[in-house]
């Protein structure tokens, strides 16, 4: 029995410690939701971010698009324009002083060819150098906001990396905490079945100790009503030989007083009176010792019976407890 208890008290304990560990599974299993959600606010955030950055860049590329086309207008337009004014500038003021100077039509054209040559290569090349700062800006500014798209999205590997193995330690928690359920349900499932085997088996043992119990006080009953039936045997024996030496009494007695025939036949009355009455307590006595040796033989047979009968109880107690040895021995083994 105390075997039983102290493997009882292990099953506990390691219950207990299966119980501890769920518990910190599901902690773990808590801490690893708590920092899922958080890496998903942060992936959600940073898509946003992301397709912030994206519509950002595309409105730039469109905006550089429509200022390289704007550009182009304008290019055209101020080369127009300036030449124009440059024209009528150089015209106006210089002309006329190559008019004052010389009289050559041919010349005047010439110089007017190459001033405007020059005017226009100086407005292609004056808007060529605003255009080329422009564009450089512009495209500084798309190279910035591509940088910010690249870093945006190795934040979000990182973060969908961080998604990705907090989820697998979510799952393997989960796993864990399942795993841990099932075993403590089955140590708890396995704690009833031997909870009542052992019910039964304590049941049994008060059952044969109360059959041996009543053995005993039976043997010890009989033992006393033998005890008594052999004094009682003893005591007729004592009768009789009491009853002899009294018979040998009388016979010298009624040799002695022969003379006394009338007195002596009556006190040979009187002893054959005592005689049979102290036969019939003598066969009395002899019937008590038989019956009581029946009773014994009987009590013996019912105790031969019930130590059988507890043998048997024994044999069943011993497999039983075997049997529970070997299931804790494989519980153990666990």
């Amino acid at each position: 029995m105390d075997v039983i208890k102290k493997k009882m008290q292990a099953m506990k304990l390691e219950k207990d410690n299966a119980m501890d560990k769920a518990d910190t599974c599901e902690g773990q299993a808590k801490e690893a939701n708590l920092r899922a959600d958080k890496v998903l606010e942060e992936v959600a955030d940073l898509t946003k971010k992301l397709a912030q950055v994206e519509a950002d860049l595309e409105a730039n590329k469109q905006a550089l698009e429509q200022a390289n086309k704007d550009l182009e207008d304008r290019e055209k337009s101020l080369t127009n324009v300036s030449f124009m004014y440059m024209y009528m500038y150089i015209d106006g003021r210089y002309l006329a002083i190559f008019s004052k100077i010389t009289k050559n039509p041919a010349l005047i054209h010439k110089i007017k060819t190459i001033n405007f040559t020059v005017i226009h290569l100086t407005n292609h090349t004056f808007f060529f150098l605003f255009a080329e700062s422009e564009v450089a800006a512009l495209n500084r500014k798309v190279q910035l906001i591509e940088e910010d798209l690249e870093r945006s999205e190795e934040r979000l590997n990182t973060a969908t990396a961080k998604l990705t193995e907090a989820s697998q330690a979510a799952d393997e928690s989960s796993r864990m905490c399942k795993v841990l359920e099932n075993r403590a349900q089955q140590d708890e499932e396995r704690m009833d079945q031997l909870t009542n085997q052992l019910k039964e088996a304590r049941l049994l043992a008060e059952d044969a100790d109360g059959k041996s119990d009543e053995v005993s006080r039976k043997l010890a009953f009989v033992e006393d009503e033998l005890e008594v039936a052999e004094d009682r045997v003893k005591s007729g024996e004592a009768k009789i030989m009491e009853l002899e030496e009294e018979l040998k009494v009388v016979g010298n007695s009624l040799k002695s007083l022969e003379v006394s025939e009338e007195k002596a036949n009556q006190r040979v009355e009187e002893f054959k009176r005592q005689l049979k009455t102290l036969t019939v307590k003598l066969k009395e006595a002899e019937a008590r010792a038989e019956f009581a040796e029946k009773t014994v033989k009987k009590l013996q047979k019912e105790v031969d019976r019930l130590e059988d009968e507890l043998g048997i109880n024994k044999d069943r107690y011993k497999s039983l407890a075997d049997e529970m040895d070997s299931t804790f021995a494989e519980l153990a083994g666990y």
